[in-house]
């Protein structure tokens, strides 16, 4: 958890680590922020850091149509199969609604699985809600961009 708060500090510390265009909003930017750490707990296997922003009920659709509760999940975050080289997010828009909001956008992996080498694009759409003070990713779906 320490390493997620570091990872939160510094991407609120260096705006242009962020990668994205962010509003006054300060929630818009709070899941702006959350989001890209998501992918630098990915780049860690990180599971911990991520188990603290999913909730207990999280649903993850990965782009091959696999569905992952919250466990699983985290468990394929910690595959050592999985080598990624870089985890990053485009074009990423917030729709916030009372106590809830929609963050999609596209995204960009690289890597290995398994000792072959993957490239992926794709977009991505995640269901926050904030509950107990604090943003909770209840469901991820990831969809590849085949051009």
């Amino acid at each position: 958890m320490r390493l997620f708060g570091a990872l939160l500090l510094i991407l609120m510390l260096h705006p242009p680590l962020l990668g994205q265009t962010t509003t006054g909003n300060p929630d818009e930017r709070k899941l702006i922020l959350l989001e890209n750490a998501w992918n630098l707990a990915q780049l860690h296997h990180d599971a911990k850091a991520l188990a603290s922003v999913v909730s207990e009920k999280f649903i993850y659709t990965d782009y091959d149509g696999t569905v992952m509760n919250k466990s699983a999940f985290l468990a394929d975050v910690q595959d050592p199969d999985y080598k990624p080289a870089s985890v990053t997010n485009e074009d990423v828009k917030v729709d916030l609604y009372p106590n809830a909001a929609v963050v999609s956008g596209t995204y960009h992996s690289k890597g290995t699985y398994k000792g072959k080498p993957f490239d992926h694009r794709g977009r991505f759409t995640d269901m926050w809600v904030y509950q107990n003070s604090e943003w909770q990713c209840v469901a991820s779906a990831t969809t590849l961009i085949h051009k």
